[in-house]
């Protein structure tokens, strides 16, 4: 993907805001512009080889779930196309016009299997998020039902993992309830919307953002390759990683390197990048079949 000449923006009067690690944002006559990339963001850290295409599988995918999910809450999305005689190609297929919000700064995360992060911390204390877990559960397993483990927000470095009383701390007693309990509904049901599609979910994030008037609603991307693990329930077996439809397979072969996770990142190999185009493309058309 190739951002705009600048004087196009200029032209349309788009106003550049920030990149974060996948995503550019701009403002326009008091909307948001997100526009997905192709860059891919792997332990925090924005990898210098681009995925091809990658932007507009996740604009995709991203919308078939808000639209899926849009009974249980409302969405920033006001467009996907441009307004009329805005004519910018870069953008296409990548673009969602939003409603202004304050971003909630807390990533609110559903697990429903022990995986990544979350299998690290049970190996250690025998706790999810904080949770306390039945012994003896192995890698990849299903937990008795789905958590809500939230983490701080971070544009740049790492995002944390924190616990109930500190999430609790941030947003406030009523807060936390509210987005817990709605991260748990959206997970509970795109969670069994994708195992009919052959697809398991261990686990996903979502981001929230607060209108003018209070109301809480989705924003950023739902339920993408790049924020979730996605397996594939024919080859399920705990025990051990998954094989999967997500970016986990670029961090598996980043775990082969002599690499400490820090920027610069890496450049990928070829049949790397080839290899995760082909992930992405195949959990977009199961889940939209």
């Amino acid at each position: 993907m190739s951002n705009p000449d600048p004087t196009v923006l200029e032209a349309y009067n788009i106003e550049r805001l920030r990149s974060g690690k996948v995503r550019d944002l701009y403002t326009w006559r008091g909307e948001f512009w997100i526009v997905a990339s192709d860059r891919l963001s792997a332990f925090d850290v924005i990898l210098p080889s681009a995925i091809p295409d990658k932007g507009r599988l996740l604009t995709r995918l991203s919308r078939h779930w808000f639209e899926l999910l849009s009974g249980l809450v409302p969405n920033h999305v006001l467009s996907y196309d441009l307004p009329e005689g805005v004519v910018i190609p870069e953008w296409e297929g990548r673009l969602v016009r939003a409603r202004r919000c304050r971003v909630i700064p807390v990533e609110c995360i559903a697990r429903g299997y022990v995986s990544g992060s979350g299998w690290k911390e049970y190996q250690m204390r025998g706790t999810v998020g904080g949770y306390v877990l039945p012994p003896g559960l192995l890698e990849s397993s299903q937990l008795p039902h789905p958590l809500f483990t939230p983490s701080t927000k971070a544009e740049a470095g790492h995002d944390e993992n924190i616990d109930e009383a500190a999430a609790r701390s941030i947003l406030g007693d009523a807060r936390y309830a509210q987005l817990r309990d709605l991260t748990l509904s959206l997970y509970t049901k795109a969670a069994a919307y994708a195992l009919e599609r052959g697809i398991i979910i261990a686990d996903t994030k979502f981001e929230f953002g607060l209108t003018p008037e209070d109301e809480v609603i989705l924003i950023d991307e739902a339920l993408t390759p790049d924020s979730s693990r996605f397996w594939p329930a024919d080859r399920y077996a705990p025990g051990g990683p998954q094989p999967s439809f997500d970016k986990q397979y670029v961090r598996d072969y980043l775990e082969t390197l002599d690499w400490d996770k820090s920027p610069p990142g890496p450049f990928l190999p070829q049949e790397v990048i080839d290899g995760t185009v082909a992930k992405y493309r195949e959990a977009l058309e199961r889940l939209t079949r």
